[in-house]
């Protein structure tokens, strides 16, 4: 083969630097001796182009293998890439960076040097020969004119870039500009920048240009068609439009006009408020006068249907016999009679006052309580349908109120659509887990809330949508949350909020024998001839196997032992199977869970305290311990939280202050050591109400006064030694009767809570109201002659 030079031309290459940042390219490849603008958001990405941009403002840019990973490994990355310069940085609201680089030269990966916090890597500059033979000089020419057709064929080349393509004379120049106007694949890009050899990319870059413009010449030949078919199209139009007017004159009716009289018939069906039938008459008069196979059509269409499908006048007969309806609501669900009494009262009031707008309620409680389940027992006492639509992870107010017809598949919010399933404009309509919605850039739900959970404006409720009125005041709005602070202020303003404290153990263990039980029983296919419980065993699997407020756990475990008897009568062993408490752990193996006991005897330096976890009531022994020490220091122990520290600091200082009233010395605490522990260590503790039960540990230890191991106490205490009242006080006495303590020690502002726990409770226990700590001494620790006579005068009332 003849050639034009003996000598090959090395091209000229920058000074490029051995150690580099490197930027993974997520969806491209960037070739040299080209000008592009990059958009780096990654953080990665960004600390290599600052690192960059502190240096000699080159950077290397390589492809990823596979686009989906966001933070790829060396092995996720090409080894051959382009060493590119930094001409310009711009820095974009949304935190990315927009960057403007310049393609330099080739280079291969070596090794890294560094991964985080970006990929630093040592390189080797992939040098390129160009040899100009014929045989490339013919490759060049090919590719140009191969170029040229393609960008006349397609449309998306501008034609300055083949003014550029002409006046190149470098062949590895010319392959490397053509390349990015194509529209390859990331895979293909990388073959042709790993191409080293000039005259082999040429050759692989004319094949791709003559493949490229055999589509192009197929696509022009196809839309050619199209336009011929549009055009006939057209003509169609006009034919049928001649037609219909024919029809027309001689009285007779097309498909057109039927739609047109149908849709009329549905909104007079509909019995729409004045407002919103002058809206769908104005709008089916749109869709008269369209062409029939209008784009516009269509949405008009989806909106007068949903229009006409919506209940704007159809209601469901309510029942407004309250036995009936309390009947009901018992027959569901055991406990819960606050709520049962809210309900009730509705009932109550919308018998004797026929006009009233629905109450909107927000249950809160942990989860397992029966929250959804009681809103479905609530529709089916008033007579109403229910519609529930969970709200968790929701982050779009769109799915609130609806989008814009303007979009393309434009739909009704979430309420309207559940209005229109229910079919009736008063059904008992339960918004779950509000307490999880989200906000993004999309807008705030919780504000698109506002207006439907507002009995003063959500009589003319907007849908983005259906941009009219709709009355949603004879909706009963039930909303429901675990917690309660992450609602924001606003919305918690608008509901009646009902708490929901959590099953006790008397309530789980009826629930159980009347509710769980004959649905495992059912569920598993088996009777009460082949299983039966005792009470016994329930309040073991309740205490043993079960730490919860609600009863799905407690489900769970009756379901496991159902199941194991159910293998049985399958095996065709039909004996009868009564569980008792010693059988549990045949069925469920060992206990999971310990609740706390009461002591075996008195002790010094251990009180007994009363705690309220999310889990229910239980009780905690509180330990102090004094040890000789060059200076006074107090050390908690338990993981403890701030506040339970601070109250162990008031109960010492409290204890100091009380040195005549405990009979010992001012300065006996100045070379002591006080060590105070709350079992169990590994759970963390938080909170003011053990405050009277450390300062009684700390006295007991410091007189050498027993504490009676029958004695339980709460409350929080201050410097000057006042009890202050705490919460969950149902709870914390329940554990202490389940304990086997006699004497609970409150405080005197929480004797009104004590009226909500069980008479048999109440009556197995002695209750001591105070409100200061001298009250609680006496009545917890045992007498001793070093005792002051003061101790006579102070005692608790009970």
């Amino acid at each position: 083969m003849a050639e034009l030079t003996d000598d090959p031309l090395v091209e000229e290459q920058p000074e490029i630097p051995e150690i580099l940042p490197l930027l993974p390219i997520r969806d491209s490849v960037y070739f040299p001796h080209s000008i592009f603008p990059l958009f780096v958001g990654r953080d990665k990405s960004v600390r290599a182009l600052e690192e960059a941009r502190s240096q000699d403002r080159y950077i290397l840019l390589v492809a990823q293998k596979q686009m989906a990973i966001d933070d790829p490994a060396p092995e996720d990355i090409y080894e051959v890439g382009t060493v590119a310069e930094v001409m310009q940085v711009l820095n974009l609201p949304d935190g990315t960076v927009r960057v403007m680089l310049e393609g330099q030269s080739r280079v291969r990966i070596t090794e890294y040097l560094q991964t985080e916090p970006f990929f630093r890597v040592r390189v080797e500059v992939l040098a390129e020969v160009e040899e100009r033979t014929v045989e490339v000089e013919a490759l060049m020419r090919s590719v140009i004119a191969q170029f040229q057709q393609v960008v006349e064929l397609g449309k998306e080349i501008p034609p300055e870039a083949l003014v550029q393509v002409v006046n190149i004379d470098e062949p590895g120049r010319l392959a490397d500009t053509v390349i990015p106007y194509l529209r390859l694949k990331p895979d293909q890009r990388q073959e042709l920048l790993e191409t080293v050899d000039v005259r082999d990319r040429l050759d692989k870059l004319n094949f791709i240009l003559k493949k490229e413009s055999e589509i192009l010449e197929i696509q022009r030949n196809i839309r050619n068609k199209v336009e011929k078919e549009m055009g006939d199209t057209q003509r169609e139009f006009i034919l049928r439009e001649q037609l219909k007017a024919i029809q027309q004159e001689l009285g007779e009716r097309d498909d057109r006009s039927s739609e047109i009289e149908e849709y009329r018939e549905k909104i007079q069906k509909a019995v729409m408020p004045e407002e919103v039938n002058e809206r769908a008459l104005k709008e089916l008069d749109r869709l008269e006068k369209m062409p029939f196979q209008a784009p516009e059509g269509v949405v008009v269409r989806t909106y007068l249907d949903w229009l006409t499908s919506l209940p704007w006048s159809v209601s469901t007969e309510e029942t407004l016999e309250i036995r009936t309806a309390q009947a009901t609501l018992d027959e569901d669900h055991y406990g819960l009679a606050k709520v049962k009494e809210r309900i009730l009262e509705f009932l109550a009031v919308r018998k004797l006052a026929k006009e009233m707008r629905g109450p909107i309620l927000c249950f809160v409680g942990p989860p397992g309580v029966g929250k959804t389940s009681i809103g479905k027992s609530i529709a089916r006492a008033l007579g109403r349908k229910f519609i529930r639509i969970s709200l968790g992870g929701v982050r779009d107010e769109a799915e609130i109120r609806g989008h814009r017809r303007t979009y393309i598949g434009a739909l009704p919010g979430r309420i309207l659509q559940g209005i229109k399933t229910a079919g009736s404009n008063n059904p008992v309509f339960m918004l779950d887990e509000i307490d999880k919605l989200g906000m993004d850039f999309r807008g705030d739900p919780s504000a698109a809330l506002l207006e439907a959970l507002d009995p003063e404006q959500n009589n003319a409720f907007s849908d983005h949508y259906l941009e009219v009125p709709f009355n949603l005041t004879n909706v009963m709005f039930i909303t429901t949350a675990n917690l309660l602070d992450p609602i924001p202020a606003a919305l918690k303003d608008r509901m009646e909020v009902i708490q929901f404290p959590g099953y006790i153990e008397d309530e789980k263990q009826a629930i159980a024998k009347g509710f769980l039980v004959p649905k495992q029983l059912k569920e598993n296919g088996i009777t009460g001839e082949h299983l039966t419980f005792t009470d016994a065993a329930l309040l073991r699997v309740i205490r043993e196997y079960t730490r919860e407020s609600g009863v799905r756990n407690l489900e769970r475990e009756v379901a496991t032992i159902c199941r194991k008897v159910a293998k049985e009568v399958a095996s065709d062993k039909t004996d009868l199977v009564a569980v008792d408490d010693e059988d549990v752990k045949t069925f469920l193996g060992p206990r999971r869970h310990h609740f706390g006991r009461a002591e075996e005897k008195d002790e010094i330096g251990a009180a007994t305290g009363l705690v309220y976890t999310e889990f229910g009531g239980d009780i905690v022994s509180i330990e102090a311990t004094l040890m000789k020490f060059h200076e006074l220091k107090l050390t908690l122990t338990g993981q403890l939280g701030d506040v339970m520290k601070e109250s162990a600091m008031a109960a010492l200082s409290y204890v100091r202050s009380r040195s005549r009233l405990l009979d010992f010395e001012d300065e006996f605490f100045d070379r002591m050591e006080i060590h105070v522990h709350v079992p169990a260590g590994a759970v963390p503790k938080d909170g003011p109400s053990a405050g009277i039960t450390m300062a009684t540990a700390l006295a007991s230890a410091v007189t050498k006064r027993p504490i009676k191991k029958d004695v339980a106490m709460t409350g929080e205490i201050t410097l000057r030694g006042k009890v202050l009242p705490v919460g969950g006080v149902k709870e914390k006495v329940l554990a202490a009767h389940r304990a086997g303590m006699k004497i609970i020690i409150l405080p005197q502002e929480n004797e009104r809570d004590v009226e909500e726990i069980a008479q048999n409770v109440r009556d197995d226990l002695k209750f001591h109201f105070v409100d200061h700590m001298d009250q609680v001494l006496p009545l917890a620790m045992q007498e001793s002659p070093r005792a002051s006579p003061a101790y006579a005068a102070s005692s608790g009332r009970a």
